[in-house]
């Protein structure tokens, strides 16, 4: 029997206090067994200890709000007796140690958590952070991670529609890998994971359980250090095939009436799951670990309740309901075992070998948990002008800006995926937002993901609520009305009272835009402790959003379509006293190797303002091609809405005060469109008419991009370097050392 010694307590990731309130809730002791338990379900990863106080403050609930947190995934009523289910979840810490699995079952985990509410997954999206890309490991880690997300959803069958790839050095110990998934069901046909009354068999399906994924959640809770690669056997290994089998056998299992439950075997395992469905039901359970079907020989009660091996699910059925279950998973030539029944005591108890090796209140791993309000220090936020070179040729520093590793081409990347699979991928990556068809109907969903670390360190309030606010804008330029909002919120070491600083203050800023814009929070996931050796990351509060269109046939893209389109820019820039923000912004970064300056405000009463005016066009069918401003600022908007088809345009402003912070400040809230010359003036009187800000840019047509009829650039030169950033990155040539 192993003992118990501070140093073991000390191991599992567990305080003084901690182990004090284990033995005050137990009344005794724990067994070996029972301190795992305990140190997976109140880890950070698995209980929110930091955070759950602060996320409280998030406006969950609108009328086509179906789920809000606290179960696998966030559900939405998209019309017709339509849902959509969503969630997006981080995998940081394996995907570093070892990015194609980490990626990978990444991926496998956050479909798992949409289809065991019983939703088939129609998109992917993600959102990933990598250090710059001189460093000796990025390239590694960029290549082993899009090929883990693209094997995996590959071999799912599922689109993966679009994302976010980003560089900076403070990702150089600590990559971001954080996934979304979308899916569709039907409202009469939502699965939940309370496991309510007693006597109900509980039976275990998927994959056999392995040694693999041990700690996986504990590992997640704590930074690295120089011996991270050391934890490599914490990362899970897995297996689309197995999982393709498993969505179709659980989808099959829910068209009948014999779940009462059903719950994903995510981080923690069996452990989680069990206790979790335990805790919603207001029940217990009682597990008996001989019959767990097992693909190692000898394994401990210890191995197996925290083991997170991949494609496993946990479900009660109800009674007389098993040999029907069977049959269908044995189709699918998956384990199937009745491993337990759920019981009145609300208590989990765990048999092995004819030995009970736990026994325990459920509410202990559940409402007992630890909640702290822990301290923080405020800082000020970091405002004002900041200077710049007002010598530099404005069409040079584009060329270098759109070859830059942030904002060129991701084209190498979503090349990796499969996004037409399904045939229901309206809007190919690329774009503002994908739009995914709803299979059958004129409908479709707009997804995105969205977050500006940049502007999250200077002003982490400010950061929040922008993340949201882009969300929106994208949603909005393809002509859809955002609805709801997943977030996953990566943050440093919340012990730091800077760290939990930034982490309170991006909280509040993303339930301030999300209250002003209508756009609900309804699930989510926190990713604290990304640091390395004392160094932490950007802060990134990263936002998944979702929005329905009425009729895909609307919808607008970024690219100039026509010659002779009237541009025009809704929404004003102001930013400093030269006529835009250039604080913190790409340009800033990338032609003046400076990373200064606050970030700029959002006006969350323009930002909905200036969004419902840009879809009412779209929707009215009046507008067909809509960019939202955002990186790089207005000149970079009009430089992707030229290259895709090679339609240039020659645009100025009379009276433009200077061209640098014009053409390249950050402003939020700005779109541009372009509209045919007989539609062009009516929208300008509109806008001015509901005093909203709008200028006329200029004309669409030729092959160059033309300033003032003073200076261009061809479109051709511009898209060069744009496009072949990303494979000559991969290729292995020589990357210049940036940001």
């Amino acid at each position: 029997m192993t003992k118990i010694t501070p140093e073991l307590v000390k191991e599992h990731g567990l305080s003084d206090s901690e182990y004090a309130k284990i033995l005050g809730l137990m009344g005794r002791e724990p067994s070996f067994v029972e301190l795992g338990i305990f140190s997976v379900m109140w880890s950070e990863h698995c209980s929110y200890k930091s955070t759950r106080f602060h996320l409280k403050k998030l406006p969950t609930k609108a009328p086509w709000v179906i789920q809000g947190p606290g179960e696998n995934a966030g559900v939405i009523d998209i019309g017709d007796g339509d849902a959509c289910i969503f969630k997006m979840e981080s995998h940081n810490h394996p995907s570093f140690i070892e990015p194609y699995q980490g990626a990978a079952t990444g991926v496998g985990g956050i479909m798992r958590d949409v289809f065991t509410m019983g939703a088939r997954p129609i998109a992917m999206m993600n959102a990933l952070r990598f250090g710059e890309p001189s460093h000796p490991k990025t390239r590694h880690l960029v290549n082993g991670v899009v090929h883990g997300i693209g094997g995996y959803g590959n071999c799912m069958g599922v689109p993966t529609v679009g994302g976010e790839v980003n560089f900076h050095r403070s990702y150089n110990g600590n990559i971001l890998v954080n996934a979304m998934c979308v899916g569709l069901a039907r409202q009469d046909k939502i699965f939940l994971s309370a496991a309510k009354g007693a006597g109900n068999p509980v039976v275990y399906v998927g994959s056999k359980t392995g040694r693999d994924g041990i700690h996986g959640a504990t590992m997640a809770s704590a930074e690295f250090d120089d011996a991270s690669e050391e934890k490599r056997p914490t990362v899970q290994v897995g297996d689309p095939f197995t999982e393709k089998l498993l969505l179709e056998a659980c989808l099959e299992l829910m068209a009948t009436d014999a779940i009462i439950a059903i719950q994903d075997m995510g981080a923690a395992g069996l452990t989680s799951s069990s206790a979790e469905m335990g805790d919603k039901g207001g029940s217990g359970i009682e597990l008996d670990l001989d019959k767990v079907p097992q693909r190692e020989a000898n394994m401990t009660a210890y191995e197996m309740m925290l083991s997170e091996s991949q494609e496993r699910m946990l479900a009660v059925l109800k009674p007389g309901r098993e040999a029907e279950a069977e049959a269908i998973f044995r189709k699918w030539e998956l384990d199937f075992a009745v491993i337990g029944i759920t019981t009145d005591t609300s208590r989990l108890v765990v048999k092995h070998q004819g030995k009970t090796v736990a026994d325990m209140p459920i509410t202990a791993l559940s409402d007992e948990a630890p909640v702290y309000e822990r301290p923080f220090a405020e800082r000020k936020p970091k405002a004002g002008d900041v200077a710049y070179d007002t010598s530099k040729p404005v069409l040079a520093s584009l060329k270098t800006i759109l070859a830059s590793p942030d904002m060129a081409s991701r084209r190498w990347v979503w090349e990796q995926y499969d996004h037409t699979v399904m045939a229901d991928t309206v809007q190919v990556p690329g774009g503002d937002a994908a739009v995914v068809r709803v299979h059958g109907t004129k409908k479709g969903l707009a997804i995105t993901t969205d977050v500006t670390p940049r502007y999250c360190r200077p002003d982490p309030f400010e950061g929040g609520k922008q993340a949201v606010a882009e969300a929106y804008r994208n949603i909005t330029a393809v002509g859809a009305l955002p609805l709801a909002v997943t977030d996953n919120l990566n943050y440093g070491n919340p012990q730091k009272p800077e760290i939990m600083w930034e982490i309170v203050a991006g909280i509040e800023g993303i339930g301030a835009a999300c209250r002003a814009l209508d756009f609900p929070v309804i699930g989510g996931n926190c990713s604290l402790y990304n640091e390395t050796n004392g160094e932490g990351i950007l802060p990134t509060p990263a936002i998944g959003g979702v929005g329905l269109m009425a009729d895909v046939s609307k919808m607008a893209t970024v690219a100039f379509k026509r010659s002779d389109d009237v541009v025009i820019v809704i929404g004003k820039t102001s930013g400093g006293s030269g006529g835009g923000h250039l604080g913190q912004s790409i340009y800033l970064r990338e032609i003046e190797s400076r990373e200064e300056g606050g970030a700029p405000p959002v006006d969350l009463g323009l930002e909905k303002k200036h969004g419902d005016f840009v879809r009412g066009l779209i929707e009215q069918g009046r507008v067909d091609t809509v960019h939202d401003v955002s990186d790089g600022g207005l000149l970079v908007a009009l430089a992707e809405m030229a290259m895709p088809r090679g339609i240039g345009a020659s645009v100025g402003l009379a009276g433009l005060p200077d061209a640098i912070p014009f053409w390249f400040g950050e402003d939020q809230g700005r779109y541009v469109i372009a509209a045919p010359f007989a539609e062009a003036e009516t929208i300008m009187a509109e806008a001015r008419a509901a005093t909203i800000a709008v200028a006329e840019l200029g004309r669409t047509g030729g092959d160059a991009l033309s300033l003032d009829d003073k200076s261009s650039v061809k479109i051709a030169a511009l898209k060069d370097g744009f496009e072949n950033w990303f494979p000559a990155f991969m290729s292995g040539e020589e990357i210049p050392v940036t940001n």
